[in-house]
C-alpha cells in the first residue's frame, strides 16, 4: 500500500530539527530518540514511526487528503539509512573521540534536510541504485 509523499517529508523536517539540537548540545540521549525513531521507521514502516504517528494525527487531518502516493520501500530504506549514521554518531558518544559522532549526526543532518526543504531523498536514490544493481541483467 502506497503512502502520502508528505508524511516522510514532515518525518525529514522533525529529523531536522532533532539532529540540528543533537549538533548544537551535544545530546547523546536526543541521538539515542533519534535512532530509536530510525529503528521503528526501519521495522515498522514509516507511517508506524513516532513522526509518522504524528503526522497522522495532528499534521494531516489540518491539510486534507494526499494529492500524491509513494512506495514505502525507499523511504524504509532511507531510515535503515539514517539508522546506521545514528548508531555510528552514538557509538562516538559512548565511546569517543566525540569528532566522529559529530561527522555522522551532520550526514545524517544533511539528508534530513535535503528532504524536509527540497523534497530529495538521499536514502530513497540509494534505494534505487541498490534496486538497479541488484536487478540487472549480465
Amino acid at each position: 500500500m502506497d503512502i502520502d509523499v508528505r508524511g516522510p517529508r514532515f518525518g525529514a523536517a522533525v529529523t531536522t530539527v532533532v539532529l540540528a539540537a543533537v549538533l548544537v548540545t551535544g545530546s547523546g540521549l536526543l541521538l539515542a530518540w533519534q535512532a530509536l525513531c530510525f529503528a521503528v521507521g526501519a521495522v515498522a514502516g514509516v507511517p508506524r514511526s513516532p513522526y509518522g504517528l504524528l503526522f497522522r494525527a495532528v499534521v494531516r487531518p489540518r491539510i486534507g487528503p494526499p494529492a500524491e502516493f509513494e512506495s514505502p520501500a525507499p523511504p524504509r530504506f532511507a531510515q535503515v539509512v539514517g539508522l546506521g549514521f545514528a548508531l555510528a554518531g552514538l557509538i562516538g558518544c559512548l565511546w569517543g573521540p566525540s569528532w566522529p559522532a559529530m561527522a555522522a549526526t551532520g550526514c545524517a543532518l544533511a539528508a534530513a534536510f535535503l528532504n524536509a526543504v527540497f523534497g530529495y531523498c538521499l536514502g530513497c536514490e540509494l534505494y534505487l541504485l541498490f534496486r538497479r544493481a541488484t536487478t540487472a541483467r549480465h
